[in-house]
């Protein structure tokens, strides 16, 4: 049930928080570890750090860019210590973990940023929801491998307490991927500069992140993603924009 969850750092600093993270995950039954370019790893600290939990280290995916780790994941999670100006669709962890082990056939990711900084906008427009662990207000920046061990506790807590003997209901079409998800956004922004729905100077970045929201929020399938693109092919057919290979649809 949790085979199917990748816990991914994005640019962690420090490799004893890789170490540290990866023992958090040993102990709630997590194994998959994705490193989006971790400045120092691997690392004698972070196998320190591990005490006992090596195995995942060893066997923890490194990618060059966020968009190769989401390239095949189908349910993306960002989690945020501070709340955003466009409010994204927000989880506790608690919410997060019961959603995840309730679709375990989607391919998930969940985000977790830099030490200092954690994630940037344009990496959490990249997600479905956004996981915020509630915590003191006057001291509210928890530690990166912290964070990780209270997602991954309600994830394990969630997947004790699900019931296996019930018939999951799934549906017969596959979820579209990060992949996929983002191939149309571009798609998408490409069309409406093209129609003048935007424009490239007076076009606000907020807006741009509310057309994301509404998609991203909306579960789509492959099928989706193929009618959508397909509907954007034909209008830029119809307004006489170039259609660049990229823009092609199934």
């Amino acid at each position: 049930m949790l085979t199917n969850i990748r816990i991914l750092l994005v640019a962690t600093t420090h490799p004893g928080n890789i170490g540290a993270v990866a023992r958090a995950m040993k102990n709630m039954g997590l194994t998959d570890l994705g490193l989006v370019t971790p400045k120092i790893f691997p690392s004698d600290d972070a196998d320190a750090r591990a005490a006992g939990a090596e195995d995942i280290l060893r066997n923890a995916q490194v990618f060059e860019s966020l968009d190769d780790a989401l390239a095949d994941r189908q349910l993306i999670i960002g989690a945020s210590a501070r709340l955003r100006r466009v409010a994204w669709p927000q989880l506790t962890p608690k919410q997060c973990a019961v959603k995840v082990v309730d679709t375990p056939h989607l391919k998930t990711a969940i985000l977790f940023g830099r030490e200092r900084t954690g994630l940037s906008n344009e990496e959490l427009e990249r997600c479905h929801y956004l996981l915020h662990i509630p915590c003191n207000q006057a001291f509210s920046s928890l530690n990166v491998a912290a964070a990780v061990q209270v997602v991954a506790y309600e994830l394990f807590q969630a997947a004790l307490a699900s019931d296996s003997n019930s018939p999951e209901s799934v549906s017969d079409e596959e979820m579209a991927n990060g992949e996929e998800m983002e191939s149309f956004h571009e798609h998408l922004l490409e069309t409406l500069y093209g129609i003048g729905f935007l424009h490239e100077r007076k076009s606000s970045p907020t807006l741009i992140r509310r057309l994301r929201r509404i998609f991203n929020r909306s579960g789509l399938e492959k099928t989706d993603i193929h009618i959508l693109r397909g509907i954007l092919a034909t209008i830029q057919k119809k307004t006489g924009q170039h259609l660049t290979p990229s823009n092609g649809c199934d």
